[in-house]
């Protein structure tokens, strides 16, 4: 079920650059499991690893059970399934198929006690949509 997104645009400065975060909160639930998702741009590797670190800043986030997240550098790609294996690979595919590089999407699962099986693929899917759909990234940087 997708819900009214709670949009957040964070800005935090990191030594190199501000960091543009788009947040979208309780966007998706299914079977108690509520989701996210965030995305904002990124140049390499160490600003897409400070992106993450500052999304799990708030207690929140912190506190989810997944934070999956995936980006295409211009280099190589990246992903990280953070214990929803294969989930970073989904997000990595809708990124490749969309020609979107240098922005991390990030999909956040806080698990309601259900165990979802594929569906939970689904739900990522859906977030990533969300994403791609409500935010608008631009396609390069």
């Amino acid at each position: 079920m997708i819900n009214n997104d709670q949009q957040a645009i964070r800005v935090r400065c990191n030594q190199k650059k501000p960091l543009q975060m788009r947040v979208f909160e309780n966007i998706l639930t299914d079977r108690g499991s509520k989701y996210a998702v965030s995305g904002g741009p990124v140049r390499d590797r160490a600003e897409a690893v400070a992106f993450v670190k500052e999304l799990r800043r708030g207690k929140k986030f912190a506190k989810a059970t997944h934070n999956t997240w995936a980006v295409l550098l211009d280099d190589v790609p990246l992903k990280n399934d953070d214990g929803e294996s294969g989930a970073g690979m989904i997000i990595l595919r809708m990124l490749e198929r969309e020609e979107l590089r240098n922005h991390i999407v990030v999909v956040t699962r806080w698990y309601g006690g259900v165990k979802l099986g594929g569906d939970r693929f689904r739900r990522v899917q859906d977030a990533v949509r969300y994403y791609l759909e409500a935010a608008k990234p631009q396609q390069k940087l």
